[in-house]
């Protein structure tokens, strides 16, 4: 016989879990159609973020946001490196990191230094992603549909994995 009390702990974590993410992703789509048909402001910031990292490693790198689709670009030489749109600015990550951690809980102090590391982790990652990106298309332009499809989106959700199996251990030790 079905047991509502044995899986009443795994329909919590997916009730919560679903309820944030479905919360923050519809605010984030909002945000992000609010500023269509240009780049929204988190994009135009991991990409000058990025160009200023590649500045300083030696690379002569401008951006370019466009007036009329949501992407903005890291140039070099007067071309168009890498376009970054909106599901390239890590904040999906992000929703789906903290929708974990706040769907298992517990929320507690741990929580308000966790949750802030793991983002800025996402975004440090996500920044070496765009990186490797413009290296790719710079030196290995055939890889690129390879390692932007699978190689670095697997890569960013291992992070996110990780940091998932941190917090579990965190709060829920073996007895």
């Amino acid at each position: 016989m079905f047991n509502l009390k044995e899986f009443k702990p795994t329909i919590l974590f997916l009730v919560k879990f679903a309820g944030l993410y479905l919360v923050l992703s519809l605010l984030y789509g909002w945000y992000v159609k609010s500023n269509n048909p240009k780049p929204d402001a988190v994009t135009i910031s991991i990409t000058k973020q990025t160009s200023a990292l590649l500045q300083v490693l030696g690379w002569e790198t401008t951006i370019f946001n466009y007036e009329n689709k949501p992407t903005t670009s890291v140039v070099h030489k007067d071309r168009g490196i890498i376009s970054v749109y909106e599901g390239c600015n890590g904040i999906n990550m992000v929703i789906i990191f903290l929708s974990f951690l706040f769907g298992f809980g517990p929320i507690n102090k741990k929580l308000a230094w966790f949750a802030p590391l793991g983002i800025l982790l996402i975004h440090l990652f996500n920044l070496g992603r765009l990186l490797a990106l413009f290296w790719v298309v710079i030196y290995l332009p055939g890889a690129l549909y390879f390692t932007h499809k699978y190689l670095f989106t697997a890569f960013i959700y291992a992070v996110v994995f990780g940091l998932w199996i941190v917090w579990m251990r965190m709060n829920f030790k073996k007895a």
